[in-house]
């Protein structure tokens, strides 16, 4: 769960956060947006443990047609996950007022 003001207060503070969390399609998204994919992607590194030298950007999330969140993953996050026997991916992602939650199941 991520407080988005909070988290836009990060953003403004430290203004490379963007380019260090977020891949070139996300950093066009709303501020929300952007919170409830930053809340995805420490999901994502929950599930595999919080492995250590996790580039961010090796992970991101894309909608489908249908508007549909998906985790797409890459690189360190990737090695971490196959190393683990992750095949499969499930997310949810929500933003209510100033709160940002995403949810994560990871599946061998």
């Amino acid at each position: 769960m991520v407080q988005v003001s909070r988290f836009k207060e990060q953003l403004a503070r430290t203004p490379a956060l963007l380019e260090r969390l977020f891949v070139p399609a996300e950093r066009e998204l709303h501020v929300r947006s952007l919170a409830a994919r930053f809340a995805a992607k420490e999901a994502v590194a929950k599930a595999l443990g919080a492995p250590a030298g996790m580039n961010w950007q090796d992970c991101q999330v894309v909608t489908d047609a249908a508007g549909d969140p998906h985790v797409l993953i890459e690189g360190s996050v990737a090695e971490v996950a196959d190393a683990k026997g992750i095949r499969y991916w499930h997310l949810s992602m929500s933003h209510d007022g100033d709160l940002a939650t995403a949810m994560v199941v990871a599946e061998k």
